[in-house]
């Protein structure tokens, strides 16, 4: 394996484990996109911008768009946009729920998203996330990383329930309960763990919006490394792709949009979500900024392109059955375009057509996913986004295993092709 393939591997790894969190995963977006020359453009003021300009937006410190400014004005070029998300399904802390059962401190969760639960117990787990701080002013926001064993949700053991092995149906209210301590005499655990790592008093610790999240490092296995094994890779093996591919890119004639949503693996309804006005807001600003009118930001959308990057599935070969004969993504074998008859993916055959032919001309092998036609299919932000902005767009993503498993697998060669042919998109190619 060439060693530009596995160093960008090894960037990936490193992002997700500095990413327990969507808030986490934007926080590092921003530092990198200020260290390669990006500026804040706050939206409660009025923005400068200039050609070949670049620049980012956030809201809740949890999404993130950035974008580099063409030499043309949108008008004449239109945009190239990438979008993808920051969060993953995860087990979200009930903050007033600390109780004690046979001695034991405990803490409720909900899920968020649609986490594979079974595989959250017995794992050694720490809590991250946005914490409001009490300050003389008021409040202000942190952002927690407790990066050591701080809570576990233990199994039942077979001796039990013998009947395990044969499938057990949680009850996420009742078995999805975090231990934190063993001192059952003590007030207060979650705020004092929380306050000791945020170095504040219990007292100054506010609303919380904190996840549990696998401590367990990203690595690689296979005879020859040629597999990833990590959490959420789902989706910030997208997010750092993209990252990737807009750093990469000097200067171009179409304004080039990265969006990093917050949010979608519980449908992008919300304020920092794909599915609200985040996205429009901002190409629309860029181009008014740029042009004369309305009129020239319809003609600027008419002239632009999205491809919406997410997780896809790969055949599992214990249960090769599950795909389609006709559709079997594989791992290492390049990107995946996704196809739904019912619209659950962006794709089209024009929208199709011109990713294939980018990754043939970028020397890219691509496959192609639909899902069985007695399985109802995912989705992703790309039918949100390409209905809300009126913009064409194509739904793709990397092969994967155990998706919204707490552990989940890619190839490491994928993550190369993807952020390569991701980077001649912006590159106007």
């Amino acid at each position: 394996m060439k060693s530009e393939i596995k160093n960008l591997a090894k960037g990936l790894i490193s992002f997700i484990d500095a990413s327990p969190t969507a808030f986490h995963a934007t926080e590092n977006i921003e530092t990198v996109l200020k260290k390669n020359g990006f500026s804040q453009l706050p939206e409660d003021v009025s923005w400068k911008i200039k050609k070949n300009g670049k620049y980012f937006v956030k809201r809740n410190d949890s999404s993130i768009i950035a974008f580099i400014t063409g030499s043309k004005n949108p008008a004449q070029s239109g945009f190239h946009i990438i979008g993808a998300h920051t969060d993953s399904p995860l087990l979200k802390i009930k903050t007033e729920t600390e109780n004690c059962a046979a001695g034991i401190v405990r803490v409720a969760t909900e899920t968020y998203g649609g986490p594979l639960i079974n595989t959250w117990f017995d794992r050694d787990l720490g809590i991250a996330g946005k914490v409001m701080v009490k300050t003389a002013k008021g409040y202000s926001a942190k952002l927690l990383k407790i990066d050591r064993p701080v809570a576990i949700i233990p199994s039942l053991a077979i001796h039990l329930n013998r009947e395990a092995n044969k499938g057990f149906e949680f009850n996420p209210q009742n078995h999805l309960q975090a231990v934190i301590s063993t001192d059952s005499g003590s007030k207060d655990v979650l705020k004092t763990i929380v306050a000791k790592e945020l170095k504040t008093k219990k007292e100054n610790v506010g609303e919380m919006d904190i996840f549990l999240y696998d401590l367990q490092k990203g690595t690689f296995y296979g005879s020859g490394d040629e597999l990833i094994s990590s959490g959420r890779i789902d989706n910030l093996q997208m997010c750092h792709a993209i990252l990737e591919a807009l750093l990469s890119i000097k200067k171009s004639d179409k304004t080039l949009v990265a969006a990093f949503y917050d949010n979608e693996e519980i449908g992008s309804k919300t304020l920092m979500g794909a599915d609200s006005n985040f996205t429009k807001s901002i190409l629309e600003r860029i181009t008014l900024l740029q042009c004369e009118g309305k009129d020239d930001f319809y003609r600027a959308i008419s002239k632009s392109f999205l491809v919406s990057a997410d997780g896809a599935h790969a055949q599992h070969p214990n249960f090769p059955e599950k795909h389609d004969p006709g559709y079997v993504p594989k791992l290492n074998k390049g990107p995946v375009i996704k196809l739904s008859a019912s619209f659950r993916y962006a794709t089209t055959a024009e929208s199709s057509a011109y990713f294939a032919k980018l990754c043939e001309t970028t020397g890219v092998p691509f496959q192609k996913m639909a899902n069985r036609s007695d399985v109802r299919s995912g989705s992703t932000i790309g039918p949100l986004s390409s209905a809300s902005l009126g913009i064409k767009a194509v739904d793709v993503g990397n092969a994967m295993w155990a998706m919204h498993s707490i552990r989940e697998t890619a190839g490491t060669l994928d993550h190369w092709y993807m952020t390569k042919v991701l980077t001649a998109f912006l590159g106007g190619k």
